[in-house]
């Protein structure tokens, strides 16, 4: 999940050689290896209104060690291209995120064997074409921004992308649980490098909100017959969340249609009641909140001081001539 990109230029150090040759099952000499560094995600606010916290990237810093990069989150062993042999968390100096923290980036090394099969790829890496990688990762708490719920347990009424006083909500992911891989991809989700969602169809590795994000989309995933059995009864779940809802929102368009009558005597009560119909629910609560206090303004009582005053100043003058 989240944003990855391909470093131009890396020249590979010598301890990088010792490191690859714990992976392979023979010696290769340094012409017959390429190896690269990658900035495979960082904790910024992406497309889909997520980040991650830092303790999730030293996390997925352990975790990714070792991982295969593929192409496309492509499940095929033919499209394994590269390995992670080192990584590291890096704060970005100068740099902050969307919401005002230091800028902090998780760096992977990875090598890819020379040979007609890999040859175009790293063509095109050193070329500058293929340089955005997506990160495929689990991760065990999705926290709201506002109300600090954890959406994996709860589902909160806080959307990510909308502004609730202010303040823009969006998901902070944490508790990295597993690291995949890492692909190539054209379209990333987070705007640096553009990090494409990617989901392991390993049992108990998939997130129901991350499935729901996939349908709809190009993406590939394979579920069990328990996941299924979940997903199905998340969206029974969701019915009737949205039926309660609804039935809710009915309810208080009728009430503000009954205040209106009160506040506004002249108003047009079809009228509002149709434009009540399509209202939002924050809406329709506004509305009610304000005809409640001119209703109360409306029926407040004057003092009989005032009346009497008011009444003083009549006197005897319709007699007069």
């Amino acid at each position: 999940m989240k944003e990855g990109i391909v470093e131009k230029g890396y020249t590979p150090e010598k301890g990088d050689y010792e490191k690859i040759m714990q992976f392979t099952r023979k010696e290769f000499s340094e012409d017959e290896l390429y190896v690269f560094r990658v900035m495979l995600c960082n904790n910024d606010i992406d497309r889909d209104n997520e980040k991650f916290s830092v303790s999730a990237l030293n996390e997925l810093a352990k975790l990714f060690i070792g991982k295969t990069g593929i192409k496309d989150h492509s499940m095929k062993a033919d499209d394994q291209t590269a390995r992670i042999f080192d990584t590291a968390v890096e704060k970005i100096s100068g740099r902050k995120t969307a919401d005002g923290e230091p800028f902090y980036a998780l760096f992977a090394k990875a090598y890819m064997v020379r040979s007609e099969g890999t040859q175009g790829l790293i063509n095109d890496i050193d070329a500058g074409i293929k340089k955005e990688v997506s990160v495929s990762c689990s991760v065990s708490e999705c926290i709201c921004s506002i109300c600090g719920e954890n959406k994996r347990k709860t589902n909160c009424r806080h959307i990510p992308g909308r502004e609730y006083d202010g303040r823009k909500c969006f998901n902070i992911l944490r508790g990295a649980e597993d690291a995949y891989e890492f692909s190539f991809v054209a379209v990333p989700a987070q705007r640096e490098a553009g990090v494409e969602k990617a989901f392991s169809a390993n049992e108990g590795s998939i997130d129901l909100q991350d499935i729901i994000k996939s349908l709809g989309t190009e993406q590939e995933l394979v579920l069990s017959a328990q996941k299924a059995s979940e997903l199905g009864d998340y969206i029974k779940t969701l019915e009737e969340q949205a039926e309660l809802g609804r039935v809710y929102k009915e309810s208080l368009a009728k009430q503000i249609t009954k205040l209106c009558a009160k506040a506004i005597p002249y108003m047009d009560l079809k009228t509002f009641a149709g434009v009540a119909a399509v209202m939002t629910t924050d809406e329709l609560l506004k509305f009610k909140v304000a005809f409640e206090k001119q209703n109360a303004q409306n029926n407040k009582p004057a003092p009989q001081l005032a009346k009497a005053e008011q009444n003083a100043g009549n006197g005897l003058n319709e007699f007069m001539i």
